[in-house]
C-alpha cells in the first residue's frame, strides 16, 4: 500500500443465505408507506471500530473474516429478504423487495495502514476519511441492494465493520436489530454448530401489520414520482437512484462529545427550573413532564451548534428527529417487527429562541412536546403533505438552517459483540450528507451519551468551546 493509499481493497464477494429449504424459494416483500417515504433517500452508513491488537494478517483472514462470512450466511437465513433487492421493473405498478435463490449480500474486505486511535477516536479529523472504511451500496434505476459491508484490517491494531443501508428497508432499530443478530449468531458459533437467534432478534417481517387507511403509500410514491432532487433520474421517474443529500460542504470535519450521566441530571434541573419561571401559571405540570435523556441530549446539542455558527438572530431553523412508532400504533406492533416504522417530526422556529439564556429549556419542551403528541395517534392531519413539504425543503436549498439527530441511546449500540469483544467505537458516518448529528448510549455503560457531529472546522472549533464551557456552567 502506497502511503497515499491508506486503504486497499483486498477481496469483493457476494455472501449468500445458508443452504435451506427457505434460501431455494423466491421471495416477495412489499413495501409501506412508512418504507416508502424513505425510498431514494440517500442510504444510512455506520462503521463499528473493534480494538484487537492479535489481529494479524493471517488471523484476520482464516478466523475473523472466514467466522464473519459463515456467520453472516446463517444469519441472512432468518433476514432473507435482504439478501434480495428492491425492484421496480418498467411494468410494475410498485417497487418491492425481490429475493431469488443465489442472491446475496456484498463485501468488500479491506486492509488500512492508518492508525487505528486515531480513525476510531473522538477527536477532530476530515470528515471525508471514514468514507474509506465504507462501500457505496449499489444502485441502478431499476435495482437496488438493501445492504453492502466493508470489513477492514488495521493490522496488530483491529478491524472495522462498514454498514451502508437502503433507508426504505431499514429504520435505525432494524439495522441494528440486525447487527445484533449477525453477532449473537457469530459468538455463539464458537459452542454451537447452528445457534438459535433470541427470541428478541428473530424478525417480525408482516407488513400486513401495518395499516393505512388514508392511502399514505399511494401519496408518498406519486411525490417521489413527482421529485426533481439532485441525484434522481428525472427522465426515468420510476428510477431507483438515491438523493444523495446536500453533500459535503468543503473543511468538514466530524467529533464526537460525551455527555455524562451528571451532565443531564444537571441539564434537566436547569431545564426544569428555567420552565417553572417561564410558565408559573403551570409549575405543576412541568414538573410531572418527562425531559428524556434523548430530549435534553439533543436539546443541548442544538443550542451549541446554532451558537457555533452564529446565524442572524432572526434566521429560520428547523430542528427534527424521527420517533419510534412501533408501541405508538393503534394496534401497536411487535418491538421486533422489521422494516420502518418511524415519524419524522421537525420543529420550526428561529434562530433568537436558540440563543437565550433558556435556548435549552426552549428546545427540551418542544421535543418533549412533539414526542408526547404522538400518544394522540401517529398519523396526523397533515400525514399527506409530510414527504412533499420534505422534498421540497430538500429541493430548494432555502435560507433556513436545518439540524437533525440520528440514532438513540436505546439501541444500545455498544452491545453488538461478534466474540472479540464490544466495539471501541460507533460511528454513525451518514451525518455528513446533511446538516444532523447522531447519539448513541456512553460505551462505558455509564448512562451518558456520545454525541457526533460534523460541522466546517471553524464551526467545530467554537461548538467544542460552547459545549465544555456550557457544561462548566451548568
Amino acid at each position: 500500500m502506497a502511503a497515499t493509499d491508506p486503504v486497499k481493497i483486498l477481496e469483493i464477494c457476494r455472501v449468500t443465505p445458508s443452504d435451506a429449504p427457505e434460501s431455494a424459494t423466491e421471495l416477495s416483500l412489499p413495501l409501506t408507506h412508512f418504507d416508502i417515504f424513505w425510498l431514494k433517500q440517500h442510504p444510512t452508513e455506520r462503521i463499528f471500530f473493534y480494538e484487537l491488537t492479535d489481529s494479524t494478517h493471517t488471523f484476520f483472514h482464516s478466523v475473523i473474516v472466514a467466522k464473519l462470512r459463515a456467520s453472516l450466511s446463517l444469519t441472512l437465513l432468518h433476514f432473507l429478504p435482504l439478501a434480495g433487492n428492491i425492484s421496480w421493473l418498467p411494468h410494475a405498478a410498485k417497487p418491492a423487495i425481490c429475493y431469488y435463490p443465489n442472491d446475496g449480500v456484498l463485501v468488500t474486505v479491506a486492509e488500512s495502514n492508518a492508525d487505528f486511535t486515531l480513525v476510531s477516536g473522538s477527536q477532530m479529523r476530515e470528515v471525508m476519511e471514514s468514507k474509506l472504511y465504507i462501500q457505496e451500496l449499489p444502485v441502478s434505476d431499476s435495482t437496488a441492494a438493501t445492504i453492502a459491508f466493508q470489513i477492514t484490517l488495521f493490522p496488530n491494531q483491529g478491524f472495522s465493520i462498514g454498514i451502508s443501508s437502503h433507508h426504505a428497508i431499514f429504520d435505525g432499530k432494524s439495522v441494528i436489530m440486525f447487527m445484533k443478530a449477525w453477532a449473537y449468531i457469530c459468538k455463539q458459533s464458537e459452542t454451537e454448530t447452528n445457534p438459535s437467534l433470541l427470541p428478541e432478534l428473530i424478525p417480525v417481517l408482516d407488513r400486513s401489520l401495518i395499516q393505512d387507511p388514508e392511502g399514505l403509500y399511494m401519496i408518498y410514491l406519486n411525490n417521489w414520482l413527482e421529485a426533481k432532487l439532485p441525484g434522481l433520474n428525472t427522465i426515468n421517474p420510476k428510477s431507483l437512484k438515491l438523493f444523495q443529500g446536500k453533500g459535503v460542504p468543503p473543511n468538514s470535519v466530524r467529533s464526537t462529545f460525551e455527555l455524562s450521566r451528571e451532565d443531564i441530571q444537571k441539564l434537566r434541573r436547569k431545564v426544569i427550573y428555567q420552565l417553572e419561571g417561564l410558565h408559573e401559571e403551570d409549575s405543576n405540570q412541568i414538573k410531572s413532564t418527562h425531559f428524556s435523556t434523548f430530549a435534553l441530549s439533543f436539546a443541548y446539542t442544538l443550542v451549541c451548534v446554532v451558537k457555533a455558527r452564529m446565524p442572524e438572530r432572526k434566521r429560520k431553523i428547523v430542528f427534527a428527529f424521527a420517533a419510534d412508532c412501533r408501541a405508538r400504533l393503534d394496534p401497536p406492533i411487535p418491538p421486533n417487527y422489521f422494516g420502518n416504522c418511524v415519524k419524522g417530526l421537525p420543529i420550526f422556529t428561529d434562530a433568537e429562541a436558540l440563543l437565550g439564556d433558556d435556548g435549552v429549556a426552549f428546545a427540551a419542551e418542544k421535543l418533549s412536546e412533539r414526542i408526547k403528541g404522538l400518544e394522540k395517534g401517529v398519523i396526523s392531519e397533515r400525514e399527506k403533505e409530510r414527504l412533499a413539504i420534505y422534498l421540497e425543503v430538500m429541493g430548494a436549498g432555502g435560507t433556513a438552517i436545518g439540524i437533525g439527530v440520528a440514532g438513540s441511546p436505546r439501541f444500545e449500540v455498544y452491545g453488538t459483540d461478534f466474540g472479540w469483544g464490544k466495539p471501541k467505537k460507533v460511528e454513525i458516518t451518514s451525518i455528513d450528507r446533511e446538516e444532523s448529528s447522531s447519539i448513541a448510549e456512553s460505551k462505558d455503560g455509564s448512562g451518558g451519551v456520545e454525541v457526533g457531529l460534523v460541522l466546517k472546522k471553524h464551526e467545530m472549533e467554537k461548538f467544542d468551546s460552547v459545549f465544555v464551557s456550557g457544561l462548566r456552567n451548568l
